[in-house]
C-alpha cells in the first residue's frame, strides 16, 4: 500500500511540492541503482535541499516507522541504493554546492549531490584536485562514494575514499544532526567518521562533507603497454610493485574489453592483444622519466609489443577515456551484464582471472575483464540475454562463485562497490558469526529503528534477506496487513 495523500500533503509542507515525487513514472525511475538485477518501487522520493530538511524528514518518517534509503546519483553496483522495502528514497541530487573552501588549508566542504569529476573541475583553476576517481567519476556524487567508499585507478597511490574525508555533517536517525571528525588532521575523539564512511546510509545520513585536496602533480606520464598473454601483463604488474616503484594507478584491460571499445570510440586501441596495461605515474617532473625507463625495461622482459606513452594531455585522455568507458562498452553489447567487484592478492591477480574465464565458460557465458591491477581489485563483466531467464540465473550463479573464489584466494568480495543487496548473503562466507554480531550491535547504537536503508550490507535470517526486526524492531511494509504501523 503506498503512502497516504494525507502523508504526501505533510511531506510537501516539510520540502515544497517540488521537493516530493509520487507519480508512477518518478517511482519507476527510482526502483534500482546500476545493479538492474534488483528492482524495488520506492512509494516516494524526496529532494532535500539542506541538512536541516534532510533532518525534519527522518524525523517525520521515523515517527511514522518508515524507511529512507539515501541515494546519490544511483550508480551504485551493488543495490544499496534500492528501496528495498519501499518507503521513501531520499534523493541527495539538488544537494549539490561547495559550501567553502579554504584553499590555504587545502579542503572544502560539500554537499553531498555534489558530482565527483565536477569537484575537481572547479578546483582545477586553483591548481588543485579531489584524489578518489571512481570510474562513474562523471556522473557519481561525493555522497555516493563516501557512502560505499569508493575507489578508482588511482587508489594505488592515493587511496580510497575514506583517505579523502576529514569529517562529516550527518543526521542520524532520531533526526538529530552531529559532526563527526572535522578540518584537523587528527581528533582524540572515537572515529565515528570513519565508522559512517562506507556504511551505505545505514547508520546515518551525510549532508555536509570535508573533502581533504591536493595539489595537481607537477608532471604526469601515462604508459600503455599491450601483451599476448593477460599473464604476463600481470606478472609486469607485480615486477613494477617489488622494484618499489608506487604507480598513481595500474589498470588492465582484457582483449575482449578493448575491441568493444575499439568498435564504439576508435581510440587506436590494439585489437589483437590479449591484455592492454595502462600505468600512469605522476610527481615532480625530474623524477618521473627514470620511472618511465624502470617501468618500460619490466613491460620489455616480460614480452610487451609496443610501448605508448602519451605525448600531452589529449592523447593521455584518450587512453584514459577507453579504460573509463569499458562499462558502456559492455551495456552496447550485452542485453544484461553483471559486474563484481572482488579482491584478490596481487600475486594470483593470472590464476583468478583464468579461473572467471573458466566459470563463465562452463556456465556458457562470455565474460570480459577490466580492473585495477595494481590492488588486485576485480571487475569481471559476466554477459547475459537479459530476456533470457535461465542465462540471468547463471550469471548469478558465476558471479558468487567468483566471489567465493576471491575469498579462497585470500581476497575479499568488495574493493570499492560495497555490499548492499548483491553481496549480501555472502557475508557469512566471508566474517564468523560473531564478526557480524559485532556490526549489528554498532548499525543498532546508531540506528536502533532500523529506518535507515533497512535491510542492506548485514545478512538476515533464512532466504539471505535481512530481518528488520533484528535491526531494532522495525517492521516493514505488508501490502496484506495493511500501510505501515
Amino acid at each position: 500500500m503506498p503512502l497516504t495523500p494525507v502523508h504526501l500533503d505533510e511531506l510537501r509542507a516539510l520540502l515544497g511540492a517540488d521537493g516530493v515525487l509520487a507519480s508512477e513514472a518518478a517511482r519507476f525511475t527510482y526502483e534500482a541503482d546500476a545493479l538492474a538485477l534488483e528492482k524495488h518501487m520506492p512509494d516516494v522520493i524526496v529532494l532535500p535541499r539542506s541538512t536541516d530538511e534532510v533532518a525534519a524528514l527522518v524525523r517525520w518518517a521515523r515517527a511514522r516507522r518508515i524507511p529512507v534509503t539515501p541515494r546519490g546519483a544511483g550508480t551504485g553496483l551493488a543495490g544499496g541504493a534500492t528501496a528495498e522495502h519501499g518507503g521513501i528514497v531520499l534523493s541527495v541530487n539538488r544537494m549539490d554546492r561547495m559550501l567553502r573552501l579554504d584553499v590555504d588549508a587545502m579542503l572544502a566542504w560539500v554537499q553531498p549531490g555534489l558530482v565527483n569529476l565536477a569537484l575537481s573541475q572547479q578546483l582545477a583553476p586553483l591548481g588543485l584536485y579531489y584524489a578518489p576517481d571512481p570510474a562513474s567519476q562523471q556522473v557519481s556524487t561525493i555522497g555516493g562514494n563516501v557512502a560505499t567508499n569508493a575507489g578508482g585507478p588511482h587508489c594505488l597511490k592515493y587511496g580510497v575514499t575514506f583517505n579523502h574525508i576529514l569529517g562529516v555533517v550527518v543526521v542520524l536517525e532520531d533526526g538529530s544532526v552531529v559532526t563527526l571528525g572535522g578540518e584537523a588532521p587528527d581528533s582524540p575523539d572515537f572515529d565515528l567518521a570513519g565508522a559512517v564512511i562506507g556504511s551505505e546510509g545505514t547508520l546515518a545520513i551525510a549532508t555536509e562533507i570535508c573533502v581533504r585536496l591536493l595539489p595537481r602533480p607537477e608532471a604526469v606520464k601515462t604508459m600503455l603497454f599491450d601483451f599476448t598473454t593477460i599473464e604476463a601483463a600481470c606478472r609486469a604488474v607485480s615486477a613494477v610493485i617489488a622494484d618499489g616503484i608506487v604507480p598513481a594507478a595500474m589498470e588492465i584491460m582484457d582483449q575482449h574489453t578493448t575491441e568493444l571499445i575499439e568498435d564504439w570510440l576508435h581510440l587506436g586501441l590494439p585489437r589483437d592483444a590479449a591484455a592492454v596495461l595502462l600505468i600512469e605515474v605522476d610527481g615532480p617532473a625530474v623524477s618521473l622519466e627514470a620511472q618511465v625507463e624502470k617501468i618500460g625495461a619490466h613491460a620489455r622482459a616480460l614480452g610487451t609489443r609496443s610501448i605508448r606513452i602519451a605525448k600531452d594531455d589529449a592523447e593521455r585522455a584518450a587512453i584514459w577515456r577507453g579504460r573509463k568507458s569499458a562499462f558502456g562498452a559492455y551495456g552496447r553489447t550485452a542485453s544484461g551484464f553483471y559486474i563484481m567487484d572482488g579482491v584478490v592478492p596481487r600475486t594470483r591477480l593470472a590464476e583468478a582471472l583464468a579461473e572467471v574465464y573458466r566459470l563463465c565458460e562452463v556456465r556458457g557465458l562470455d565474460a570480459g575483464n577490466v580492473f585495477h591491477a595494481g590492488d588486485g581489485n576485480l571487475h569481471p563483466h559476466v554477459l547475459f540475454d537479459a530476456r533470457d531467464a535461465a542465462a540471468q540465473a547463471r550469471a548469478l550463479d558465476a558471479s558468487h562463485e567468483i566471489l567465493r573464489m576471491c575469498i579462497r584466494f585470500g581476497g575479499t568480495i568488495s574493493g570499492e562497490h560495497g555490499v548492499g543487496i548483491e553481496k549480501r548473503s555472502m557475508m557469512r562466507e566471508l566474517f564468523a558469526p560473531d564478526d557480524l554480531a559485532v556490526m549489528a550491535r554498532l548499525r543498532g547504537a546508531f540506528a536502533p529503528d532500523g529506518v535507515l536503508n533497512p535491510g542492506k550490507i548485514l545478512p538476515g535470517d533464512g532466504d539471505g534477506h535481512s530481518a528488520p526486526a533484528q535491526m531494532g524492531g522495525m517492521r516493514v511494509r505488508d501490502d496484506a496487513q495493511g500501510p505501515w504501523i
